[in-house]
């Protein structure tokens, strides 16, 4: 069956007093808008039209992709106006389904059963009950059916108590959906073409008009201030938490946990309060996640343990923490960062496009960069690998065992054999042999004559 999805993204959005787009604040991580597009994607649509209108171009930059398409809606004025700029690109063929950038946890099974409602023959409408229903078109039924919605401004008191409410979204076979759009009137008192007047356009047509029913008020609630919005993340952040939870997640307080991409738990994982995760993120079975701790992008195989305050972000590259090894307090993986099984990083030690072999340590105030550390390498507090020449990143290579002092400079591109020894305070510029000493510093000298400086009175 031909699908087309237009998807209302022209409004203003006044009430979130900010210049960007409505449609780009984010929930979750992501665009309001782009969380509609991927409930559209998971129904195979054949074509997605957004309708742009307010800050038009930086909606379409910022959500632009191959298979989709845009048409403006300029002057805004109103619902039924915005859907008539999509009707050129509309197949006569098929159903169309009209969406709400604004609306962004619409459910894929709500929209296949509505799509599935319309048929070939019905305008099908999504609509839910609501306590209050202020500021929402009331559904008008006689004997059951549907016959009408109402605006609310145009309501009377009596369709005002009404608490079924339609939603915005509704499906319609595009040939009769064309028809009614072309007469539509603007009589009203915001002298704007009304999407919703298409209803009764229908009966008066002898098509039926049914309603199919939202799983609940989340998923189709709109957003038109940051109050909203705020309440929108926290909704989404508890089905997540109630989603992990199912499937054996123990997170320490669902109310502190945020989710901004994609998390897959394995058995026994333990989340600790005020956790972030974004992007993909793997954690295997039994991980321990510690409070407060930043995950951006990265694996971290079974066993292992973030303690509180880790950030890791991979960035593009992505990061990886091996069995049984132990992060932080403190620490940051950055994007390259790979760790083997046992490695310890600890407080204040920063990792970034570095591999390092089973057991490894680095334990204290510590930077390796662009470097391939082996196996059972104790690197020293105050430890630095200098990778950057002002110009160009180069790397450095730690053989296996080798124990580098504190406050050691590696200056890259250097070699540190396996065995080998750095003694404290040492800059090697040059490789140092495995199994050797290697010390470069000043021979330490005391004068007993010397005298500190004082202030002049």
């Amino acid at each position: 069956m031909v699908l087309n999805v237009v998807i209302m993204a022209a409004g203003k959005g006044t009430r979130m007093r900010s210049a960007r787009p409505k449609v780009l604040h984010r929930l979750a991580g992501r665009h309001l808008l782009q969380h509609v597009l991927d409930a559209a994607a998971g129904l195979g649509a054949t074509r997605t039209i957004v309708v742009t209108g307010h800050g038009a171009a930086e909606v379409e930059q910022a959500t632009a992709a191959p298979a989709l398409a845009f048409v403006r809606q300029e002057p805004q004025l109103g619902t039924g106006h915005a859907l008539q700029q999509a009707v050129p690109l509309l197949d006569d063929a098929g159903t169309t389904l009209v969406l709400n950038g604004d609306v962004p946890l619409i459910e894929v099974e709500s929209l296949q059963r509505l799509v599935a409602a319309a048929g070939r023959d019905k305008l099908a409408l999504l609509t839910v009950v609501v306590a209050d229903p202020k500021g929402y078109g009331r559904v008008v039924r006689q004997g059951g059916a549907i016959v009408a919605i109402v605006e609310d401004k145009d309501a009377s008191p009596e369709q005002r108590a009404i608490a079924e409410i339609y939603t915005g979204v509704m499906a319609a076979p595009t040939a009769a959906l064309k028809r009614w759009l072309a007469a539509l009137g603007n009589d009203n008192a915001a002298a704007e073409y009304y999407l919703t007047d298409v209803v009764g356009l229908a009966v008066a047509a002898g098509t039926p008009v049914v309603g199919a029913a939202a799983t609940g008020e989340t998923e189709v609630l709109g957003v038109n201030s940051a109050a909203q919005l705020a309440d929108l993340e926290r909704r989404f952040q508890r089905r997540a938490a109630e989603r992990l939870m199912h499937e054996g997640v123990r997170l320490a307080d669902p109310a502190r946990f945020d989710l901004r991409g994609k998390l897959a738990c394995g058995s026994d994982v333990e989340i600790d309060v005020g956790c972030i995760f974004e992007g993909e993120v793997e954690l295997g079975d039994g991980v321990r996640i510690g409070a407060h701790s930043f995950v951006r992008n990265a694996r971290i195989a079974a066993g292992a343990t973030i303690r509180p305050y880790t950030h890791i972000d991979g960035e593009a590259l992505g990061a990886s923490v091996g069995e049984a090894a132990i992060v932080g307090p403190f620490s940051r993986l950055r994007g390259g960062a790979s760790l083997g099984a046992e490695v310890h990083i600890g407080n204040f030690v920063e990792v970034k496009n570095a591999t390092l072999g089973r057991g490894a340590k680095a334990n204290h105030l510590a930077y390796l960069g662009d470097a391939d550390v082996g196996e059972r390498v104790n690197y020293g507090a105050g430890a630095i690998t200098a990778n950057y020449d002002g110009a160009n990143k180069h790397r450095t290579t730690i053989g296996a065992d080798a124990h580098v002092g504190s406050n050691v400079v590696l200056v890259a591109p250097v070699t540190v054999g396996a065995g080998a020894t750095i003694g404290g305070g040492s800059t090697i510029a040059n490789d140092a042999p495995a199994g050797q000493l290697t010390v470069a510093r000043a021979r330490q000298s005391s004068y007993a004559d010397w005298k500190r400086p004082t202030k002049k009175r």
